[in-house]
């Protein structure tokens, strides 16, 4: 059976690509978001995020009428859910994952499923999640058969299958990576995997690997713990290097000489909805055995305080070189607010963290400059252009590498704290 309609599920960084690059090959893509904004936004030919190449995708694709959004799911022939995975706010030192918004996405499309359709789960998930969608789905449709990881009769006619595809591209690349990079396929069942790769080869050119539910769920968790551990190392490192009065970017530089080595560059933290995320859905599940990557992220998580820190220093030296100020008088710049250069992406920024805090905590005037941001409702800081925070600031914060930031080269601010290494 072809897919001749696809229904994209939750259009945020990656749901809106994928949705575009379904129309963009001649689908009828039809995009469900609960965000009216969103939603108008896309119907008018819009994107509300920053994505390059995106705009033109999508332009095309609605005026060409192979994309439209809706807050309602419709009927399809596929429907790929890409909703967030946030954890529980609990207060456990183990965060616990939040899968209430795949289960409202399930129990939206179950009412349009039929016989011969396809669900796919790209949302970032714990083990077991997408097992725990087909119940959903199962639970709401009894008229229809679904795929179970305890199912004993192997004869049994499947009406809907299920798998999940994890999402592996890089926020300023999706576009591409969409197209080019491999694509993890884990059907529940091999009609699962097999009907999943024929969907995807609408435009993927990578290779589709075929593997099962859990183990694909695994591996999106198992990349970006690798990523975590392995900046945890270069974060850890700049702490060290800062005691020892040791320049950590020459030390990384120098070290990479080796032929085995490639330590990343140290930062403010983790951020993002991967990295930041990923792994602490293996440390819930596992926590006896999952100490490294507990660890790394007790590392990550604690670097912004640790830059607060350095700021706070930097604010009473200048202070000491200038009696007549006092702490009211003092105003810090944040440079860069994203979780990674030349993107508009706030999601568990520690650049976001780190502003949030000093405007909290520092009686004086804490001002930021975002590139990608117009603007930001309800923040206890300003939000400026990149002029006015270098007139006005007397302690500057780097916090994202930023293109504008690399171009401009260091600001004649008396107090810098240069977390990226780039002043």
């Amino acid at each position: 059976m072809s897919f001749e309609t696809v229904s994209v599920v939750g259009l945020g960084y990656i749901g809106l690509p994928t949705a575009a690059m379904f129309a963009s090959r001649k689908k009828q893509v039809i995009g469900v978001d609960v965000n009216q904004n969103a939603v108008d936004t896309i119907n008018r030919g819009e994107i509300h995020i920053v994505e390059p190449e995106l705009d033109m995708i999508v332009h095309a694709a609605v005026k060409e009428g192979y994309l439209k959004a809706v807050t309602i799911p419709e009927p399809a022939d596929a429907f790929l859910i890409a909703v967030p995975t946030p954890f529980k706010d609990n207060g456990s030192e183990i965060p616990e994952p939040d899968l209430r918004y795949i289960e409202a996405a399930s129990k939206a499309i179950a009412p349009v499923l039929k016989k011969g359709d396809l669900v796919i789960l790209e949302s970032t998930s714990p083990v077991g999640a997408t097992e725990q969608m087909a119940a959903w789905l199962a639970e709401a449709r009894t008229d229809l058969s679904f795929p179970s990881f305890n199912n004993e009769n192997t004869q049994l006619v499947i009406d809907v299958n299920i798998a999940h595809c994890p999402e592996r591209v890089l926020p300023g690349h999706v576009v591409r990576e969409l197209v080019e990079n491999d694509r993890v396929i884990g059907g529940m069942t091999p009609e699962c995997s097999a009907r999943a790769i024929e969907l995807y080869k609408t435009f993927v050119e990578g290779d589709c690997v075929v593997t099962n539910a859990r183990t694909a769920e695994m591996a999106k968790l198992t990349e970006n713990s690798c990523r975590d551990v392995q900046i945890a190392f270069a974060n850890e490192l700049s702490i060290i290097c800062d005691k020892l009065d040791i320049d950590v970017w020459e030390l990384i530089s120098l070290a990479n000489r080796h032929p085995r080595i490639n330590i990343l560059q140290p930062g403010p933290g983790v951020g993002g909805h991967c990295i930041a995320v990923d792994p602490w859905f293996i440390v819930s599940q596992t926590p006896q055995h999952s100490r490294l990557i507990h660890t790394a992220r007790n590392v990550n998580d604690s670097k912004p305080q640790w830059v607060i820190d350095k700021v706070k220093i930097a604010i009473f030296d200048h202070i000491k070189a200038n009696p007549n100020k006092r702490l009211v008088d003092v105003t810090v710049a944040c440079f860069g607010l994203a979780f990674k250069p030349d993107i508009d992406d706030l999601r568990e920024s520690p650049a976001m963290h780190i502003a949030r805090q000093l405007a909290a905590e520092h009686t004086g005037r804490v001002i930021a400059v975002e590139p990608n941001v117009l603007n930001l409702e309800n923040e206890c800081f300003e939000l400026v252009d990149l002029s006015t925070a270098e007139q006005e600031a007397d302690v500057a914060v780097l916090l994202v590498d930023h293109k504008e930031f690399k171009a401009n080269g260091k600001p004649n601010i008396s107090e810098t704290v240069d977390t990226k290494g780039i002043w």
